[in-house]
C-alpha cells in the first residue's frame, strides 16, 4: 500500500497544476498537495516520507533561478499579490469601480454558488483517473510488447488509496479566490469591458457543460452588479462578456471630475508597509547612465504605490563602505589632510571626486607602500579609527552633494540614505546563525552557502559567498543583514513587501539571497521580496551606450544633453532664434528635455535593453513625454478659449457638469477613462511602469479622436458643451496625474 501511495504522489505531480506546485510554489522550495479547488496543498506533506531522497532533490532543486524574481511566504502570497488591490464594494459609492471590484463579486458568485471541496475531490479523481480514450496507433508487434510490459509494470491503486488522497483533497482545499475568476480585460471593444472565463475551467469540475455553468454564474452574478453592468453575456462555449452601463460610465465621469486630486480612484484596502531598494550609487564616483534606470523606475513604482495607500520607504542603498575606502582615506591624509579632522573636514573643498578616486587608484596600482598602506586604512576604518572615519565623512558629504543635484533634476524626493556601512554592525552575526542553522560551510577558507538547483558550467555547486577567506563580508552578506533589518528587526522597517530595483545582471544574486533568507527564517510569514530587474541603456547601434572616447556617459552629461537640444529646438522655433530664453521658457525647456529623458526609459518593458536616441525621445510624434505634454497644454488651451482665460492669467478648471454621452467617440474615450484604477492596481501588482505610458499614449490617442468627432465651443447646446469641457477636464487630469507618477511636470503652455 505504501508504494503504491508513493506511486500516486510521483504520478500527480507531473501533472501540470498552477502555481500551488509545479509553478512558484515548488520553487520556492513549499511542499504542497491540494490547496484551492484541489490543486496539490499541505496533505502532500503527510506523503513526502514515502518519496526517494533523489526526488526530494529534484523538487527542492526545482527552485531554479532563471523562473522566479520574487520570493513570497505561502500564506500570503494571495494576499500580496492577488488581493492588494485598489477594492471598491460598494457600486452606489462615488468611487470608481473595476477589475477587481468584478473579480471580488464573481468570487463571492462562485463560493456562494459551488462547493470548493466537492471541485477539489473532482479534481483530484481526475488526475488519478485520467480519460482511457487513446487515439489508435499503428504499432508494431515490437513496440506493442514494450507498451504491454510498462502497463504490467505500473503499481494499481486501491479504491480505498484513492479515496483516501481525494479526501486529503478535500479536508485541504481552500475557498474560491480571484484566480479562479478568470476575469480579464476584454480583447475586442465590441466584447464589452470585460471577459470571465470562469465556467471553462470549473464546468467540468462540477458535472456541466461550460454553458451551462456559465449561466449558473451569470443567474447568481445578475443581481449583485446590475446597478454597474448591463445584462451580462454569454458567448460561445461558456465566455461571460460583461459591459459598463451608460449612466455608470456618465456618474463615473462627473466622479472623476470633482476629485481633482485623485480622480475617483479608491485607496486600497489593504495597506502596507513597502521598503523600495533603488538608485544606489557609489560614493566617490559619479552617477552614470546606469544609475538612471533604477533612479527613475524604482521613484516611479514608489509614487504609484504611496498612491494606491501603501507606506512607502524609500532606501537609496549606497555603496559607502568597502576596501577602496582605505586607498581613499589614505590618499586623503596626503592632499587633505584637514579631512582627517572632525572639526575641519566639513570645510574642505573635495573638488571632483571621479578625479580624486582616479588619483588615488593610479596611486594604488602603482605605489607598494601605498597600497600597503591603503590595506591598513581599511582595518582602521572598519575598527573606528577617528581620523578614518572624519575622512569617510567628506567623502560622504562631497558626493551626496553631488547626487542630489542629480536627484533634484530628475524631480526624486523623499530618498533615504541607507548605506552599506549601516549594516556592518549586523554582518558578523549573520554568519554566527547561518552556522549554527547548517547553512553556511567552510570552502577554500572561506565561508559559504549552497543552494540546491545553481551549479556552475562544469556541475559543481555554485556556492554563495558569505564571508571572504580574509575575513571580510561582501554583498550577499550584506543583503541579508539589509533582509533582517527591512523585515525581521522590531526596530527595523517591518516591512510586508521589498523590492530591489537594480538590473538583470543581478538576478541570479538576489534569487540565492532570497532563497537564503527563506531558508534561515529571516522571511515573515506577512513578508515578500521581490528583486525588480531592468535591462541596458544601449546606444543608437545597438551596443554600449558609451562616449566617443570609450568612457561610461554620465548621467549628468546626458541631462544637460537632452535640455540642450530641447532648447535649440525651441530657439529655431521663435522669432529671433538668436535671442537668450525667458526664465519661463527656459523652465519649459528644462522639464520638456529631462521628461523626454525619464519617459523614453519608462514607456519602454523594464525588462528590455532600449536604444537611446535623443532624436526619437524629443520627438512630438509617437509615445514620447513632448506628445504627452503637447496633449495636456493643447487640452488646457481649449479650455481657455472655452471660458474665456486670457493669455497669461492662471488657469481656471471649468465646474463638473452632468455628463451626457451623445457620440461614440466620447463613448469610448469614457471607457478608457474609467479604468484607470486597473491600470494603476496593475503597475503596483506588476511593476511595469510602462503600462502607465502605453495606457497615457491609449488615452491621449482616444481624445483626439473625440476633439474630431465632437466639437466643444461649438457644441450643439450649453449643456452638451458643460459635459464635454468635464470630459476634457477629466482627460488633462489623467494626463497630469499619470505623468506624475512617472515624476514629470506638466506645462499649461508648450
Amino acid at each position: 500500500m505504501l508504494k503504491a501511495v508513493s506511486t500516486a504522489f510521483m504520478i500527480l505531480t507531473t501533472f501540470q497544476c498552477g502555481r500551488a506546485f509545479m509553478g512558484p510554489s515548488l520553487r520556492q522550495g513549499r511542499v504542497a498537495m491540494f490547496s484551492r479547488s484541489g490543486e496539490f496543498g499541505p496533505f502532500a506533506k503527510s506523503l513526502m516520507h514515502f518519496e526517494s531522497a533523489r526526488t526530494q532533490k529534484q523538487t527542492l532543486s526545482s527552485f531554479h533561478p532563471k523562473s522566479v524574481n520574487r520570493y513570497t511566504s505561502t500564506s500570503v502570497k494571495s494576499q500580496l499579490f492577488m488581493t492588494t488591490h485598489l477594492q471598491q464594494t460598494n457600486s452606489n459609492q462615488e468611487s470608481l469601480v473595476g477589475i477587481h471590484w468584478i473579480k471580488e463579486t464573481i468570487v463571492k458568485v462562485l463560493n456562494d454558488t459551488f462547493d470548493a471541496k466537492e471541485v477539489a475531490k473532482s479534481k483530484a479523481l481526475a488526475k488519478l483517473e485520467p480519460n482511457q480514450k487513446k487515439k489508435k496507433k499503428k504499432k508494431n508487434a515490437a513496440s506493442g510488447e514494450e507498451e504491454d510490459k510498462k502497463e504490467e509494470g505500473k503499481v494499481q491503486m486501491t479504491e480505498e488509496e484513492k479515496n483516501a488522497i481525494v479526501e486529503g483533497a478535500a479536508a485541504t482545499a481552500k475557498p474560491f479566490g480571484f484566480d479562479d475568476t478568470m476575469v480579464t480585460q476584454a480583447t475586442r471593444l465590441e466584447f464589452g469591458d470585460y471577459q470571465c472565463n470562469a465556467a471553462m475551467g470549473l464546468a467540468k469540475n462540477v458535472g456541466m457543460s461550460p454553458r451551462e455553468c456559465a449561466n449558473k454564474i451569470v443567474d447568481a452574478l445578475r443581481p449583485l452588479i446590475g446597478d454597474v453592468m448591463e445584462e451580462p453575456e454569454i458567448a460561445g462555449p461558456g465566455f461571460i462578456n460583461l459591459r459598463y452601463k451608460k449612466d455608470y460610465l456618465e456618474k463615473s465621469i462627473e466622479s472623476m471630475a470633482k476629485d481633482s486630486k485623485r480622480l475617483a480612484v479608491p485607496l486600497t484596502s489593504h495597506k502596507q508597509k513597502i521598503v523600495v531598494d533603488f538608485s544606489s550609487p557609489n560614493i566617490a564616483k559619479e552617477m552614470h547612465v546606469g544609475h538612471l534606470r533604477s533612479t527613475i523606475i524604482g521613484d516611479t513604482l514608489s509614487n504609484v504605490l504611496e498612491f494606491s495607500g501603501h507606506e512607502v520607504v524609500r532606501l537609496n542603498h549606497v555603496g559607502d563602505w568597502g576596501t577602496q575606502f582605505g586607498m581613499l582615506v589614505e590618499h586623503l591624509r596626503d592632499e587633505y589632510p584637514a579631512a582627517l579632522n572632525k572639526e575641519t573636514s566639513q570645510d574642505v573643498e573635495l573638488g571632483d571626486l571621479v578625479k580624486l578616486y582616479k588619483a588615488a587608484k593610479q596611486r594604488f596600482d602603482q605605489d607598494d607602500d601605498f597600497k600597503a598602506r591603503s590595506r591598513e586604512g581599511v582595518v582602521k576604518l572598519q575598527a573606528g579609527d577617528q581620523e578614518a572615519l572624519a575622512a569617510w565623512e567628506s567623502l560622504c558629504a562631497a558626493s551626496r552633494v553631488e547626487y542630489q543635484k542629480i536627484y533634484d533634476a530628475l524631480n526624486i524626493r523623499g530618498l533615504q540614505e541607507r548605506g552599506e556601512s549601516f549594516y556592518n554592525p549586523f554582518l558578523s552575526e549573520v554568519i554566527e546563525d547561518l552556522e549554527a542553522k547548517g547553512l553556511a560551510v567552510e570552502s577554500d577558507g572561506a565561508t559559504v552557502v549552497f543552494l540546491d538547483g545553481y551549479s556552475n558550467r562544469d556541475g559543481s555547486p555554485l556556492p554563495m559567498l558569505v564571508r571572504k577567506s580574509d575575513g571580510g563580508f561582501n554583498y550577499a552578506t550584506t543583503d541579508l543583514a539589509a533582509i533582517r533589518h527591512r523585515t525581521e528587526f522590531d526596530n527595523g522597517e517591518k516591512a510586508n513587501r521589498v523590492l530591489y530595483v537594480t538590473d538583470a545582471g543581478q538576478s541570479q544574486h538576489f534569487e540565492m539571497v532570497f532563497a537564503t533568507a527563506k531558508k534561515a527564517g529571516y522571511l515573515p510569514e506577512n513578508s515578500s521580496l521581490e528583486h525588480v530587474p531592468f535591462g541596458l541603456v544601449q546606444g543608437e547601434d545597438g551596443k554600449k551606450f558609451a562616449t566617443r572616447s570609450g568612457d561610461t556617459v554620465k548621467l549628468k552629461d546626458l541631462l544637460d544633453e537632452a535640455v540642450r537640444i530641447a532648447g535649440e529646438d525651441v530657439k529655431s522655433r521663435r522669432n529671433d532664434p538668436d535671442a537668450e530664453l525667458p526664465d519661463d521658457v527656459k523652465d519649459v525647456v528644462k522639464t520638456v528635455g529631462i521628461g523626454a529623458v525619464k519617459y523614453a526609459d519608462l514607456s519602454m518593458n523594464r525588462e528590455s535593453n532600449y536604444k537611446f536616441s535623443y532624436e526619437r525621445m524629443l520627438s512630438l510624434n509617437g509615445n514620447t513625454a513632448p506628445y504627452m505634454l503637447y496633449a495636456y497644454a493643447r487640452i488646457c488651451g481649449i479650455i481657455r478659449k472655452a471660458v474665456g482665460i486670457e493669455d497669461g492669467n492662471r488657469m481656471e478648471w471649468p465646474e463638473p457638469a452632468k455628463i451626457i454621452i451623445t457620440n461614440d467617440a466620447e463613448l469610448q474615450l469614457i471607457r478608457n477613462l474609467v479604468k484607470l484604477p486597473d491600470v494603476i492596481s496593475d503597475v503596483e501588482k506588476e511593476l511595469y511602469p510602462n503600462k502607465l505610458c502605453d495606457y497615457l499614449f491609449e488615452t491621449s490617442q482616444m481624445f483626439n479622436k473625440f476633439y474630431e468627432a465632437c466639437p466643444v465651443n461649438n457644441a450643439e447646446s450649453k449643456e452638451i458643451k458643460a459635459s464635454r469641457l468635464s470630459l476634457c477636464t477629466v482627460t488633462a487630469g489623467t494626463i497630469r496625474l499619470i505623468m506624475s507618477l512617472l515624476g514629470i511636470n506638466v506645462v499649461e503652455r508648450l
